[in-house]
């Protein structure tokens, strides 16, 4: 009985011993041999499976930077948009080159047409004869100078200072309704009869004439050289004039007054 028990341990050693050298690897499948037919088919899955995930998951810096670079027919269509523009078409001249300077040209060409328009262009609003303009149609009123002092030689308009000031104030109001676009054809003159105290008030006289056909005079004495218009412009000068508040020649818009002589 015990010789064979100690057959059985040589026999169990023996195999165990020899189990792992029974193992080796079959060249076409590359699967692993031993006891067990299943062992070589799920190591070999197992592998494929390994091998294709570390394939996936490894970062692909080529395929990032061909995404970065430009397609090849993009690329090559640039390229031949820059080698037909930098050719030289005459002399030294390239063709981009003569491209910027057929832009140049056609602007210079519209602005030169332009200017000469502008210039040959005459408004027929613009022609009249003032030789015909003889109707008068007059305004007085006045405005008063808040920040300038009255002095005795204000009671003379023969004087420098009255002379100097009126000068100024005549010039200011011939200005403003020249340059009126609605009023500049009808407006005569412009005049600074007497300075009066209360800081200093200043008496004037605005003249206009009007055509001499009756059916024109009517329209222009409502609507155009109307003492509305006539006043709105004078107000509307005041209100916008630069001089400032305090300064000694500033109007104050407020105290202007005007009326239509009969």
């Amino acid at each position: 009985m015990d010789s064979e028990l100690d057959a059985l341990r040589k026999h169990s050693t023996n195999g165990a011993a020899h189990r792992p050298n029974e193992l080796r690897k079959i060249g076409n499948g590359g699967r692993l041999a031993n006891g067990n037919p299943e062992v070589p088919e799920s190591d070999g899955l197992l592998q494929e499976q390994a091998v294709r995930g570390n394939v996936e998951a490894l970062p692909s810096g080529h395929a990032a930077e061909a995404q970065r670079e430009i397609p090849p027919h993009k690329g090559s269509a640039v390229c031949r948009i820059n080698h037909e523009l930098n050719e030289i078409v005459c002399w030294k001249f390239r063709l981009w080159m003569i491209v910027i300077l057929l832009f140049v040209i056609i602007i210079a060409v519209i602005l030169i047409s332009l200017a000469i328009c502008s210039a040959i262009h005459e408004d027929e609003d613009e022609k009249f004869d003032p030789a015909l303009f003889k109707v008068p149609q007059h305004f007085n009123g006045s405005f008063q100078m808040p920040n300038m002092v009255f002095t005795r030689e204000f009671f003379d308009l023969s004087s420098n200072e009255s002379q100097k000031l009126a000068a100024d104030l005549q010039d200011k109001l011939s200005d403003l309704y020249r340059s009126s676009s609605a009023l500049g054809r009808y407006f005569s003159k412009a005049e600074i009869s007497t300075f009066r105290n209360g800081s200093v008030i200043s008496d004037y006289e605005l003249r206009f004439v009007l055509p001499e056909e009756e059916e024109e005079q009517e329209p222009l004495r409502h609507f155009v050289v109307s003492r509305e218009m006539v006043f709105n412009v004078f107000r509307q000068f005041l209100f916008d004039q630069e001089t400032p508040a305090s300064h000694p020649a500033y109007i104050d818009p407020v105290s202007l007054v005007m009326f239509l002589e009969s």
